[in-house]
């Protein structure tokens, strides 16, 4: 089955979820304020999306509020501890497949390509 991580009062999350439902795909939706992810998940998620940067929501609030010398971890570890203390920084949603595949955002089209379904055109 699928899981969406994001936060549930987050509108793109809420559209990838109605997309979801639309097309009929299961999935499970966790918010990761509630359900706080592990360090060694956060790495693999790292790993998979291209280094934490690629991960981090910079135009955030959160991300803007940050003093400037937590914007700048310089360790795998200071990363997971940024991201078990915020952990809306991580772009949104983040969806994992049943093959471990992980991605993030929400489009339609992304959607379609990601899933296989509603032929384009």
């Amino acid at each position: 089955m699928t899981t969406l991580y994001g936060l549930n009062n987050c509108d793109t999350c809420k559209k990838a979820r109605k997309w979801l439902d639309r097309f009929g795909l299961g999935y499970a939706f966790v918010d990761y304020r509630d359900e706080r992810q592990s360090p060694e998940t956060l790495v693999q998620w790292k790993d998979q999306l291209g280094g934490w940067d690629a991960m981090i929501n910079k135009s955030s609030t959160t991300w803007r509020s940050l003093p400037d010398n937590r914007k700048t971890p310089g360790s795998d570890a200071e990363w997971k501890l940024l991201l078990k203390e915020y952990p809306q920084l991580i772009r949104r949603p983040l969806v994992m497949t049943d093959d471990g595949q992980v991605s993030q955002g929400f489009s339609d089209n992304g959607f379609k390509q990601r899933f296989g379904v509603g032929a384009l055109g």
